[in-house]
């Protein structure tokens, strides 16, 4: 089978398709297939739906994602502000997304360690921009940060440390529950 760098069709090998023959814009059209994909599995989760909402990935490499969003109303608290909870969904699916363009791996992320520091707030309506870099992959342990600052000036909202373990555990479908 060839490796993807080695393809010398438009046509993916395994799946028959017609692919992008620049390796970037293949990347980039998996990761908006991936988060399609993302977005229909969360159909029936609120939060995620409405942190979604909007997201755009502007760049995607081995081991790095580069997305903007403007915050929609639905995501402030009270006061007008980004609520904190939204924040934490979105850097968690963010660098879901960065471990994805790393390992290949979408099915089976487990959050092994998760912790996010907050330093300044955001409005709705206002434009952020979220950086994830994967900064460490030990085979089935990869470790993320992912930044998210504001679009304009640049100032630091928060920061997102996350290990996560691939596991690769497959249910038995063909048996039925014995609940």
């Amino acid at each position: 089978m060839l490796g993807s760098d080695q393809m010398d069709s438009d046509k993916c090998p395994w799946m028959g398709k017609k692919v992008a023959a620049d390796p970037q814009k293949r990347m980039q059209e998996t990761m908006e297939k991936g988060i399609a994909t993302m977005k229909k599995r969360m159909a029936s989760v609120e939060l995620e739906n409405l942190t979604a909402q909007g997201l755009l990935i502007d760049r995607a490499h081995k081991g790095s994602v580069h997305s903007t969003l403007t915050i929609p109303p639905s995501l402030s608290d009270a006061h007008g502000n980004w609520q904190a909870g939204a924040i934490a969904t979105l850097i968690d699916m963010i660098a879901s997304v960065a471990i994805y363009t790393e390992t290949g791996t979408g099915r089976g992320q487990v959050t092994m360690d998760y912790s996010i520091s907050y330093y300044s707030s955001a409005k709705i309506q206002e434009k952020v921009e979220i950086e994830a870099k994967v900064i460490g992959n030990k085979g089935r342990l990869t470790s993320v940060v992912v930044e998210v600052r504001k679009k304009d000036g640049g100032a630091l909202i928060a920061v997102g440390k996350m290990w996560a373990a691939s596991n690769e555990f497959r249910a038995p479908w063909s048996q039925p529950s014995k609940l």
